[in-house]
């Protein structure tokens, strides 16, 4: 089949990397052929060229505008995805922290709610951090966020609390901000990688946000950090090694990057400029309060669907802490999920097999799935359900 630039618009539920707009990546496949006029790519420009900084600014404008970024909070990136800032974000608010502390030790606190969280965790102690888990929800696989009052409370000493905000493997996310539940003192870090830019949050509440581009709103490759200005404050790696901190590689180190505008190194320019086209379609389509409105209608609408057949579908995690973004169900005849799949297949429904660890499916309607495939993916919910019953 000859290939061509156009497509029908495709019916894509991947978790991540996942469905990107057609217009922009047509828009971006001319960028890495001819950027500007130039005769050359946007991939082939130096990171430093003005074109390429150009990139990075007006992607940081974009997001400080969808998301009110206050002026306390700065925008960079980094290379890697949300297993390079497990590590990152260790290193870096543990120096901070000692740098505030006359060289103090911290302990790092993590909400367990799901695979990613749990991953992050064990990260940090096999760097060799002193953390304190202060809830954990495998016990009854990850299916629900228990209220902050049963948290265990957070230690003395403590640099952050980290919560993976939206679990893309279990499917919960977090509706509220533990901020009375916080000491102070400790700061709120957020793994954002698949809800980011899903809803309207507030940035000022978090010390750390975190999230890798490739589930919501961009390509592998890339993450976006937005951290309060106070804490990229560290000692020289003299001080720091002399408390017994360990200091994070060059490339990771968050007042490096950010003094040298996230091109310390070469960051993937192309993966920017997806993303500098993502926000301006976003910006132009009436911002996060918009698209907010149209995820929360999807994810009504599907999981309606799936409760409308309770003995034939499955939805493990409870209500309160379902995710709008990554939508994980079962079947009570398991015997019957392969031909789920297929048959989803054979109408153009794709990307729907749960992740390894847990089985069934997952439908994951991040923003660039349209409320139109999602009501393709509801009709066929039905028909299952009412063909097999």
């Amino acid at each position: 089949m000859e290939r061509t630039i156009d497509r029908e618009q495709p019916h894509y539920f991947g978790a991540g990397p996942a469905l990107l707009p057609a217009d922009v990546l047509k828009e971006a496949a001319l960028d890495l052929v001819n950027y500007s006029g130039d005769n050359l790519g946007i991939g082939e420009i130096s990171h430093r060229d003005k074109r390429a900084v150009k990139v990075i600014d007006d992607t940081k404008a974009n997001l400080s505008k969808l998301l009110d970024i206050p002026e306390t909070h700065e925008v960079f990136f980094m290379q890697g995805g949300g297993t390079t800032g497990f590590s990152s974000i260790a290193y870096n608010l543990a120096a901070n922290y000692a740098t505030k502390n006359n060289g103090e030790t911290p302990k790092l606190a993590y909400a367990v709610t799901g695979g990613w969280s749990q991953k992050a965790n064990e990260e940090a102690k096999r760097l060799g951090f002193q953390t304190q888990v202060v809830v954990n929800t495998k016990d009854i696989k990850y299916t629900d966020i228990p209220p902050y009052s049963e948290w265990t409370p957070i230690e003395k000493g403590t640099a952050y609390l980290y919560v993976a905000d939206n679990e893309t493997v279990h499917g919960n996310e977090f509706k509220d901000i533990p901020t009375d539940y916080l000491p102070e003192g400790v700061e709120l870090v957020a793994d954002m990688s698949s809800n980011i830019l899903s809803k309207k949050i507030d940035v000022s509440k978090y010390g750390l946000i975190m999230a890798g581009a490739q589930k919501n709103i961009g390509l592998a490759g890339l993450t976006i950090y937005i951290i309060k200005k106070s804490l990229l404050e560290q000692a020289s790696d003299d001080q720091l090694v002399s408390w017994g901190i360990a200091l994070p590689p060059i490339a990771f180190h968050y007042p490096t990057v950010v003094k040298n505008n996230s091109t310390y190194n070469t960051i993937p320019i192309f993966t920017c400029q997806i993303l500098k086209l993502v926000t301006e379609k976003l910006i132009k389509e009436g911002g996060i309060e918009e698209i907010q409105k149209t995820n929360e209608k999807k994810a009504e609408i599907l999981y309606g669907a799936l409760e409308k057949y309770p003995n034939f579908y499955k939805l493990a995690v409870k209500e309160k802490a379902r995710s709008n973004m990554n939508v994980v169900f079962t079947l009570h005849n398991a015997e019957l999920e392969p031909e789920f799949i297929k048959q989803a297949e054979a109408q153009q429904l794709f990307g729907l097999k749960g992740h390894r660890s847990v089985g069934g499916m997952r439908a994951s309607i991040y923003n660039a799935v349209t409320l139109e495939t999602t009501e393709k993916l509801v009709d066929f919910v039905k028909q299952f359900a009412e063909n097999n019953s």
